[in-house]
């Protein structure tokens, strides 16, 4: 499989941290990513001797830490009363990524809109300009996770930072279920920013402002727009993804990271979780150079 790597989000697992580490190994993944925000990996309540300790224990299931999720929720930094303490906060996600070893923090900002030169733009730049300084000095990428807008506006938005510590995770799914978006097209779009991946698959059932959708998980519901109604998640294999072409599309732009499973739906996430990394194991020999 050359220098592709198949991770999970341990989170998708929903049996904790250490057991979810367990089935981690099991599935035959390579590494985990984890949500960093609460619970027991909460940076503001886990001291560095605990870091060493969950380090310690993905260790000891023969896995490493591909990224963490640092998505705060609400509206990203879209809000400018909110960024002061989600900016703090996503440091210290930084920070507690050192701490296991990991290089990437991925997150959600919230819908980029087309218009520079609007205050919703300018307040979404100043504080991802902020994080993005931090990571980069710290070693690591802050990346922005694909979905709440077209690729080739994500990109733009990456090229007015202007600094080395943003990225991108890519999620493909994300792009056909909200934006309408090709992501083997978006792929050589982004290709310079991609740090890391989600393997996801899903369906758009029909269109709507991406903003309305991601807005929906800030509000928790928006008049009538129900997220059923819309887009479905879906094994991988099943949905709008093109895997042949999506993968091979990474390896044309000398990506060599992790693809990892992110299950959020479904009764039986660990049954899915496996027939993913079957499902990718057997896709990644049929990819040019493996």
């Amino acid at each position: 499989m050359a220098n592709f790597k198949i991770g999970v989000m341990v989170d998708s697992f929903k049996l904790g941290f250490e057991a979810g580490l367990k089935k981690a190994s099991e599935v035959g993944a390579q590494g985990i990513q984890v949500y960093a925000i609460d619970g027991e990996m909460d940076p503001d309540r886990l001291s560095k001797t605990e870091a060493k300790e969950k380090l310690c224990a993905v260790k000891r299931f023969g896995l490493e830490v591909s990224a963490l999720c640092g998505d705060l929720g609400g509206y990203g930094f879209a809000k400018e009363e909110d960024n002061a303490w989600k900016i703090e906060k996503s440091k210290k996600i930084v920070d507690l990524a050192l701490e296991l070893e990991c290089r990437v923090v991925t997150t959600h900002i919230g819908s980029v809109p087309t218009d520079r030169n609007s205050r919703r733009y300018e307040v979404m730049q100043k504080a991802c300009r902020t994080l993005s300084s931090y990571a980069q000095d710290c070693g690591v990428t802050f990346a922005v996770e694909t979905g709440p807008e077209k690729a080739v506006t994500l990109a733009g938005f990456i090229e007015d930072i202007g600094t080395k510590g943003i990225g991108v995770n890519f999620d493909p799914a994300n792009l056909v279920m909200v934006t309408n978006d090709d992501p083997v097209k978006a792929v050589y779009t982004l290709g310079k920013y991609i740090v890391h991946t989600h393997a996801k698959d899903g369906v758009m059932l029909q269109s709507a402002d991406p903003a309305d959708i991601y807005d929906v998980f800030a509000k928790g519901g928006i008049g009538d727009l129900r997220l059923e109604d819309y887009f479905r998640e879906v094994p991988l294999g099943q949905g709008g993804v093109d895997f042949d072409a999506y993968l091979q599309a990474l390896r044309d732009i000398g990506y060599s990271g992790y693809l990892t499973i992110e299950r959020e739906v479904g009764e039986n996430p660990e049954a899915d979780i496996r027939l993913a990394v079957d499902f990718l194991k057997s896709r990644l020999c049929g990819v040019k150079g493996f």
